[in-house]
Protein backbone atom coordinates (compact mmCIF):
# COMPACT_ATOMS: atom_id res chain seq x y z
CA UNK A 1 0.00 0.00 0.00
CA UNK A 2 0.77 3.62 -1.11
CA UNK A 3 1.89 6.28 1.94
CA UNK A 4 -0.44 8.17 3.45
CA UNK A 5 0.42 11.71 4.04
CA UNK A 6 -1.83 13.97 5.51
CA UNK A 7 -2.26 17.22 2.87
CA UNK A 8 -0.53 19.82 5.76
CA UNK A 9 2.65 17.35 6.07
CA UNK A 10 5.74 18.33 4.86
CA UNK A 11 7.43 15.58 3.08
CA UNK A 12 11.09 16.96 1.24
CA UNK A 13 11.48 15.84 -2.47
CA UNK A 14 14.10 12.71 -2.18
CA UNK A 15 12.54 10.87 1.43
CA UNK A 16 11.94 7.67 1.04
CA UNK A 17 9.10 5.99 1.99
CA UNK A 18 8.29 2.45 2.70
CA UNK A 19 4.44 0.47 1.96
CA UNK A 20 2.13 1.37 4.38
CA UNK A 21 3.59 4.52 5.98
CA UNK A 22 1.89 7.19 7.69
CA UNK A 23 2.74 10.37 8.02
CA UNK A 24 0.49 12.72 10.01
CA UNK A 25 -0.95 16.42 10.02
CA UNK A 26 1.61 19.35 10.14
CA UNK A 27 4.35 16.80 10.65
CA UNK A 28 7.70 17.10 8.61
CA UNK A 29 9.88 14.42 7.02
CA UNK A 30 13.40 15.58 5.78
CA UNK A 31 15.07 15.12 2.27
CA UNK A 32 17.70 12.69 3.33
CA UNK A 33 15.15 10.43 5.07
CA UNK A 34 14.25 6.71 4.77
CA UNK A 35 11.31 5.45 6.53
CA UNK A 36 10.57 1.92 6.68
CA UNK A 37 7.14 -0.20 6.11
CA UNK A 38 4.70 0.69 7.99
CA UNK A 39 6.36 3.36 10.29
CA UNK A 40 4.24 6.33 11.66
CA UNK A 41 5.04 9.64 11.81
CA UNK A 42 2.14 11.10 13.72
CA UNK A 43 1.16 14.62 13.81
CA UNK A 44 3.47 17.67 14.54
CA UNK A 45 6.46 14.88 14.82
CA UNK A 46 9.62 15.83 13.32
CA UNK A 47 11.81 13.34 11.11
CA UNK A 48 14.88 14.99 9.42
CA UNK A 49 19.04 14.61 8.57
CA UNK A 50 20.60 11.35 6.89
CA UNK A 51 18.18 8.97 9.11
CA UNK A 52 17.36 5.60 8.72
CA UNK A 53 14.04 3.25 10.52
CA UNK A 54 13.18 -0.31 10.38
CA UNK A 55 9.89 -0.96 10.08
CA UNK A 56 6.85 -0.51 12.51
CA UNK A 57 8.35 2.43 14.33
CA UNK A 58 6.11 4.78 15.83
CA UNK A 59 7.25 8.61 16.29
CA UNK A 60 4.83 10.54 18.63
CA UNK A 61 3.87 14.00 18.42
CA UNK A 62 6.85 16.85 18.90
CA UNK A 63 9.21 14.12 19.01
CA UNK A 64 12.93 15.19 17.01
CA UNK A 65 14.36 12.17 15.17
CA UNK A 66 17.33 12.86 13.16
CA UNK A 67 18.06 16.41 14.76
CA UNK A 68 21.76 17.77 14.37
CA UNK A 69 24.51 16.84 17.07
CA UNK A 70 25.21 19.53 19.65
CA UNK A 71 28.56 18.18 20.27
CA UNK A 72 30.75 21.89 19.35
CA UNK A 73 33.03 19.73 17.00
CA UNK A 74 30.91 18.71 14.58
CA UNK A 75 31.86 20.00 11.05
CA UNK A 76 29.62 20.37 7.89
CA UNK A 77 28.98 16.21 6.41
CA UNK A 78 26.70 13.95 6.62
CA UNK A 79 26.49 11.98 9.72
CA UNK A 80 23.76 9.40 10.23
CA UNK A 81 20.69 7.52 12.28
CA UNK A 82 20.30 3.95 11.89
CA UNK A 83 17.29 2.93 13.72
CA UNK A 84 15.92 -0.42 14.02
CA UNK A 85 12.91 -1.76 13.67
CA UNK A 86 9.60 -1.71 16.08
CA UNK A 87 10.54 1.07 18.00
CA UNK A 88 8.55 3.55 19.85
CA UNK A 89 9.70 7.36 20.17
CA UNK A 90 7.20 9.30 23.08
CA UNK A 91 6.60 12.87 22.50
CA UNK A 92 9.36 15.10 22.48
CA UNK A 93 12.01 12.53 22.32
CA UNK A 94 14.84 13.96 20.91
CA UNK A 95 17.52 11.74 18.96
CA UNK A 96 20.88 12.64 17.26
CA UNK A 97 22.91 12.30 13.97
CA UNK A 98 26.28 11.26 14.65
CA UNK A 99 28.78 13.99 14.76
CA UNK A 100 30.69 13.81 11.82
CA UNK A 101 30.96 12.20 8.30
CA UNK A 102 30.37 8.64 8.55
CA UNK A 103 29.68 8.50 11.65
CA UNK A 104 26.23 7.21 12.95
CA UNK A 105 24.07 7.13 15.85
CA UNK A 106 22.82 3.44 16.08
CA UNK A 107 19.83 2.33 17.70
CA UNK A 108 18.96 -1.65 17.87
CA UNK A 109 14.67 -3.07 18.08
CA UNK A 110 12.11 -3.11 20.03
CA UNK A 111 13.12 0.32 22.06
CA UNK A 112 10.86 2.11 23.65
CA UNK A 113 12.19 5.82 24.48
CA UNK A 114 9.27 7.65 27.01
CA UNK A 115 8.49 11.29 26.82
CA UNK A 116 11.18 13.78 26.86
CA UNK A 117 14.04 11.59 26.63
CA UNK A 118 17.04 12.29 25.02
CA UNK A 119 19.48 9.95 23.39
CA UNK A 120 22.49 12.01 21.89
CA UNK A 121 25.28 11.73 19.10
CA UNK A 122 27.40 8.84 18.06
CA UNK A 123 25.55 6.44 20.93
CA UNK A 124 24.95 2.65 20.38
CA UNK A 125 22.06 1.27 21.55
CA UNK A 126 20.80 -2.16 21.53
CA UNK A 127 17.63 -3.55 21.74
CA UNK A 128 14.81 -3.96 24.25
CA UNK A 129 15.19 -0.62 25.75
CA UNK A 130 13.01 0.67 27.75
CA UNK A 131 14.07 4.69 28.93
CA UNK A 132 11.62 6.61 31.05
CA UNK A 133 10.97 9.80 30.98
CA UNK A 134 13.06 13.14 31.07
CA UNK A 135 16.30 10.69 31.08
CA UNK A 136 19.18 11.63 29.01
CA UNK A 137 22.26 9.80 27.38
CA UNK A 138 25.36 11.54 26.37
CA UNK A 139 27.62 11.02 23.36
CA UNK A 140 29.42 7.76 22.85
CA UNK A 141 27.11 6.08 25.07
CA UNK A 142 27.19 2.30 24.64
CA UNK A 143 24.06 0.51 25.92
CA UNK A 144 23.35 -3.02 25.92
CA UNK A 145 20.21 -5.28 25.15
CA UNK A 146 16.93 -5.52 27.42
CA UNK A 147 18.15 -2.59 29.35
CA UNK A 148 15.85 -0.38 31.80
CA UNK A 149 16.97 3.42 32.27
CA UNK A 150 14.62 5.23 35.20
CA UNK A 151 12.72 8.67 34.84
CA UNK A 152 16.05 11.61 35.24
CA UNK A 153 18.86 9.54 34.70
CA UNK A 154 21.36 10.78 33.39
CA UNK A 155 24.46 8.91 31.75
CA UNK A 156 27.62 10.65 31.21
CA UNK A 157 29.59 10.53 27.78
CA UNK A 158 31.27 7.37 26.71
CA UNK A 159 30.17 5.13 29.29
CA UNK A 160 28.68 1.71 29.15
CA UNK A 161 25.59 -0.33 30.44
CA UNK A 162 25.42 -3.29 30.21
CA UNK A 163 23.17 -6.34 29.54
CA UNK A 164 20.04 -6.87 31.49
CA UNK A 165 20.95 -3.76 33.81
CA UNK A 166 19.10 -1.02 35.28
CA UNK A 167 20.12 2.32 36.17
CA UNK A 168 17.26 3.89 38.79
CA UNK A 169 15.38 6.80 38.75
CA UNK A 170 17.54 9.65 39.23
CA UNK A 171 21.07 8.29 39.09
CA UNK A 172 24.08 9.97 37.57
CA UNK A 173 25.73 7.50 36.25
CA UNK A 174 29.52 8.53 35.39
CA UNK A 175 30.95 4.94 34.95
CA UNK A 176 30.74 1.36 33.37
CA UNK A 177 27.36 0.04 34.71
CA UNK A 178 28.32 -3.98 34.29
CA UNK A 179 25.47 -6.32 32.90
CA UNK A 180 22.23 -7.98 35.12
CA UNK A 181 22.88 -5.42 37.95
CA UNK A 182 20.71 -2.71 39.20
CA UNK A 183 22.48 0.79 40.05
CA UNK A 184 21.48 4.04 41.94
CA UNK A 185 22.59 7.32 43.35
CA UNK A 186 24.58 10.01 42.86
CA UNK A 187 26.95 9.34 41.64
CA UNK A 188 25.49 5.76 40.62
CA UNK A 189 26.48 3.15 42.29
CA UNK A 190 25.79 -1.26 41.66
CA UNK A 191 23.41 -2.06 44.35
CA UNK A 192 22.29 -4.91 44.01
CA UNK A 193 21.81 -8.33 41.16
CA UNK A 194 18.51 -7.22 38.58
CA UNK A 195 16.72 -10.22 39.73
CA UNK A 196 13.25 -9.29 38.23
CA UNK A 197 14.44 -8.56 34.94
CA UNK A 198 16.97 -11.83 34.46
CA UNK A 199 13.65 -14.06 35.37
CA UNK A 200 11.48 -12.39 32.99
CA UNK A 201 14.19 -12.59 30.64
CA UNK A 202 14.63 -16.87 31.14
CA UNK A 203 17.49 -16.81 33.12
CA UNK A 204 17.03 -20.03 35.14
CA UNK A 205 17.11 -19.40 39.11
CA UNK A 206 20.92 -21.41 38.72
CA UNK A 207 22.09 -18.22 36.44
CA UNK A 208 20.83 -16.04 38.69
CA UNK A 209 22.48 -17.30 41.75
CA UNK A 210 26.01 -17.09 39.87
CA UNK A 211 24.93 -13.46 39.25
CA UNK A 212 24.85 -12.64 42.93
CA UNK A 213 28.09 -14.21 43.33
CA UNK A 214 29.55 -12.59 40.55
CA UNK A 215 28.35 -8.79 42.63
CA UNK A 216 29.47 -10.44 46.01
CA UNK A 217 32.94 -10.98 44.42
CA UNK A 218 33.45 -7.19 42.78
CA UNK A 219 31.30 -5.36 45.13
CA UNK A 220 31.73 -6.88 48.77
CA UNK A 221 34.73 -8.77 49.22
CA UNK A 222 36.86 -6.25 49.86
CA UNK A 223 38.91 -6.86 46.13
CA UNK A 224 39.99 -4.19 43.39
CA UNK A 225 38.97 -5.36 40.18
CA UNK A 226 41.57 -7.19 38.68
CA UNK A 227 41.72 -9.39 42.35
CA UNK A 228 37.75 -9.86 41.72
CA UNK A 229 38.31 -10.65 38.03
CA UNK A 230 40.93 -13.48 38.57
CA UNK A 231 38.50 -14.68 41.57
CA UNK A 232 35.63 -14.90 39.43
CA UNK A 233 37.67 -17.38 36.44
CA UNK A 234 37.84 -20.05 39.23
CA UNK A 235 34.01 -20.24 39.72
CA UNK A 236 33.08 -23.41 38.25
CA UNK A 237 30.22 -21.21 36.45
CA UNK A 238 32.87 -19.78 34.51
CA UNK A 239 32.11 -21.21 31.15
CA UNK A 240 28.43 -20.00 31.56
CA UNK A 241 27.09 -16.94 30.27
CA UNK A 242 26.83 -14.91 32.95
CA UNK A 243 30.55 -15.21 33.92
CA UNK A 244 31.89 -14.85 30.48
CA UNK A 245 29.11 -11.51 29.82
CA UNK A 246 30.31 -10.03 33.27
CA UNK A 247 34.31 -10.54 32.21
CA UNK A 248 34.11 -9.30 29.14
CA UNK A 249 32.75 -6.15 29.75
CA UNK A 250 34.83 -5.40 32.77
CA UNK A 251 37.92 -6.47 30.61
CA UNK A 252 36.53 -3.68 28.18
CA UNK A 253 36.13 -1.13 30.47
CA UNK A 254 37.70 2.28 30.38
CA UNK A 255 36.02 4.60 33.09
CA UNK A 256 36.20 1.72 35.79
CA UNK A 257 33.17 -0.27 36.99
CA UNK A 258 30.22 1.82 39.32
Amino acid sequence: MAARIHPTAIVEPGARLGADVEVGAYAFVGADVTLGDRTKVLHHATVEGRTETGPDCEIHPYALIGGRTQDLKARPGRPGLRIGARNVFREYVSVHLGTQEGEWTVLGDDNVLLAYSHIAHDCVIGSHLVMSSHSAVAGHVHVGDHVNIGWNAGIHQFCRIGDHAMVAACSKCVQDVPPFVIADGNPCETKMINVVGLKRSGFTDEEVATAKTLHRIFYRDGLNTTQAVEKARTLPEASGRIVKAFLEFAAASKRGLA
